[in-house]
């Protein structure tokens, strides 16, 4: 009798044991909760979309893909919790972008599970927190970037905004965090090589995603005399910053990251910002290419809302391309042939995941957001506007150097 209860107990354990071996298991650690809920429920539903893709094609190497939800409220200490919580049911990969501070975290967390785990690796999928120590300094062979580095994103903003001689007065405003500060440091000193005729007449730092209310800044705005704010503001501490704005009848240019994130839209149409918010990015809709039209289609039916993240695309596609070159699914065999790896990316062209320091390079591009033409056939959230396409940047024009140390598992 005792032995049966004992076997009775373990059913579950084992059962779990054995539903782990049969599904690749994607930790999503994101914000479901607090102020960054919104851009985290939009992540997650995207992946959940790609999940559904590729599970209809068979999944990965046969095996179907599960995206395992887990709440990290924007938090690096709640994000480790996660991240342990996940190993402990079986995921072998985790996934992860707001914010900054947060990567951090999970990649020395990563490096040290795996150092004392060894044959039990997990790898660390970076789909949106781009400080750029993540890929120097702090790089490490269990995390891959597929965003583009703020350096990178500052690069190719910077060279646009030096020939938009209109530019006199500059204002910045960030987030006060890692990523916040790598923005505002690029920011400078790229603009006083390119542009040193420009004034700074702001630079200003805010908690992260903690301000209901923005008008004192957009105040500090607008006395300033800048015609024109850098900002790497995303979620809600962009589309509040937008509406603030607009109830203050700021009329300036923004050059952003992160103008396309739930809420900016429909933030920018309310300012009455018609093609005066630039966004760098990796893709954006009404670009014309054909089978990222049929998937922004497909992902609007489905959720009503469109792909804010063309990055996460090339991930779940690089992830299974990469598992089927390893013939295996062993995290350190994927990463291994993750490393170098080619692929065609979701608008068109080509992306490289550099093997030194794992940070993808593709073609990036800055748009405007207004009225639209019919060459723009997509409108974001219901506000009859859409993005227009400003400037293309070819990968080779956006590599900038690393300061990586790679130290790979024997």
């Amino acid at each position: 009798m005792r032995q049966w209860i004992i076997a009775a107990a373990l059913l579950p354990v084992l059962g779990g044991v054995a539903l782990a071996q049969e599904t690749v298991k994607i930790g999503y650690i994101d914000p479901l909760s607090g102020g960054g809920a919104s851009v985290g429920e939009v992540g997650f539903k995207t992946f959940q979309f790609l999940a559904d893709e590729l599970n209809a094609k068979g999944g990965i190497l046969g095996k179907k893909v599960e995206i395992v939800p887990l709440d990290n409220k924007t938090n690096p200490q709640e994000s480790l919790i996660q991240a342990q919580k996940a190993i402990d049911a079986g995921v072998r990969y985790i996934t992860q972008g707001n914010g900054s501070s947060v990567a951090g975290a999970l990649t020395d967390f990563v490096a040290k599970y795996n150092e004392r785990n060894p044959g039990k690796e997990v790898l660390y999928f970076n789909y949106a927190a781009v400080d750029p120590v993540l890929t120097n300094a702090k790089c490490s062979f269990w995390h891959f970037r597929w965003d583009a580095n703020s350096d990178i994103k500052m690069e190719a903003l910077t060279n646009y905004m030096k020939s938009a001689s209109a530019i006199k007065k500059l204002y910045l405003i960030n987030q006060d965090y890692s990523f916040g500060e790598s923005v505002r440091s690029a920011a400078k000193t790229m603009l006083k090589a390119k542009r040193p005729d420009i004034q700074i007449v702001g630079d200003e730092l805010h908690p992260l995603l903690k301000i209901t209310d923005f008008a004192p800044y957009v105040a500090k705005i607008k006395a300033s005399g800048a015609d024109s704010v850098i900002t790497g503001n995303w979620g809600q501490d962009f589309a509040l910053l937008l509406k603030a704005s607009a109830d203050a009848g700021l009329k300036v240019n923004w050059y952003t990251y992160y103008a396309g994130g739930t809420g900016g839209p429909t933030a920018i149409k309310q300012a009455n910002l018609n093609h005066q918010v630039f966004q760098i990015a990796e893709g954006i809709p009404n670009l014309g290419n054909p089978a990222a039209d049929t998937f922004e289609k497909a992902l609007r039916a489905k959720y009503d809302f469109s792909l804010f993240y063309p990055r996460v695309v090339n991930e779940m596609r690089m992830f299974a391309a990469a598992a089927e070159k390893a013939k295996s699914l062993d995290p350190v065999k994927v990463a291994a042939a993750l490393e170098g790896m080619e692929f065609d990316v979701y608008d068109g062209g080509k992306g490289t995941m550099r093997k030194d320091d794992h940070q993808f390079f593709q073609p990036m591009y800055i748009a405007s957001f207004g009225d639209r033409t019919e060459k723009e056939p997509f409108d974001e959230e219901k506000t009859g506007w859409g993005w227009r396409l400003a400037a293309k940047i070819e990968p080779e024009q956006t590599i900038l150097p690393t300061t990586c140390k790679m130290e790979r598992p024997n």
